[in-house]
């Protein structure tokens, strides 16, 4: 977790205009810190997506004892993303972000040796503790001061982004964001977007022994997902290729039933082109 505070300071100084000056990594086994405790506090309590004000009530907590400015912002009942900021100015030059919520199961939080497990541990709580004590730091030692940087945390992350959506209404913007996500300890300057899709096929219902009376709904599901597996997806030099995953199928109601309906979700890792334009792909593909 240490790496994480060195790595943010660093692309902090880089954004500040301080410098460039690395740090050698240390791979001496860790002990108790702000870090670690404040870490410890985020993962063992529980955040899946859609039940975050645990983390969030916690994390508003601990700002403002810090001496943040801390707004929070209404995302859902009981979902809210946070803004904090020093003294009153909530426009910064900098903004550093991640989100608060994982996906499920919870996993409690729980230390092996030099390793620590549970959930959210690197995706994203690891950020988020790393993130606050980085600027905090900063601060301290006077290399940053009011206006130049905020803490945004947002709801959501895991399941379309609603928390991250919802900032646009914050009426702000930066010269530059600093986004923390797990990335191998390499700072990354984007990645790939996302694109979920539901796929659904009717048919009529029957008995299986008179297969000529009814449709069979998950016949022509799956030659719509067959079809899809033909899609030339756009990519780009920065990112690869676009990948397409089918997770979930369902449909029908017995082994001797024709199934009336079926339907599958799936996403697309976008590296290149647009979303309306894979939609189009997609859609083109199951209806031929």
């Amino acid at each position: 977790m240490k790496l994480n505070t060195i790595l943010l300071t660093a692309a902090a100084a880089t954004a500040f205009n301080l410098g460039s000056v690395q740090f050698p990594f240390s791979h001496e086994p860790f002990e108790s810190s702000l870090l670690l405790d404040l870490h410890k506090s985020l993962v063992e309590r529980p955040s899946i997506t859609g039940s975050e004000k645990h983390v969030t009530d916690f994390l508003k907590a601990y700002l403002q004892d810090a001496g943040f400015t801390v707004e929070t912002q209404e995302v859902a009942k009981n979902r809210d993303n946070i803004l904090a900021y020093y003294n009153n100015t909530r426009k910064t030059k900098v903004l550093v972000t991640s989100h608060i919520d994982t996906v499920p199961p919870f996993w409690p939080y729980e230390r092996r040796g030099d390793e620590i497990w549970g959930r959210g541990t690197v995706d994203a709580k690891g950020s988020v503790a790393a993130q606050i004590i980085a600027v905090e730091e900063l601060f301290d030692k006077k290399e940053v001061s009011e206006g130049d940087v905020a803490l945004l945390f947002v709801v959501g992350e895991e399941t379309g982004g609603p928390g991250m959506g919802n900032v646009n209404d914050l009426g702000l913007s930066w010269e530059s964001v600093i986004f923390g996500e797990p990335t191998e300890l390499k700072l990354a300057r984007g990645h790939k977007g996302g694109l979920g899709f539901t796929i659904k096929a009717n048919g009529k219902a029957g008995h299986s022994g008179y297969p000529e009376t009814g449709s069979n709904a998950i016949d022509s599901l799956v030659r719509g997902l067959a079809a899809l597996q033909k899609i030339e997806l756009p990519g780009s030099k920065e990112f690869g290729n676009s990948t397409l995953n089918v997770g979930r199928i369902e449909g029908g109601v017995a082994g001797n039933v024709i199934p009336a309906s079926a339907y599958a979700t799936g996403g697309v890792r976008v590296a290149g082109g647009t979303p309306e334009g894979i939609r189009d792909l997609i859609r083109q593909a199951v209806e031929e």
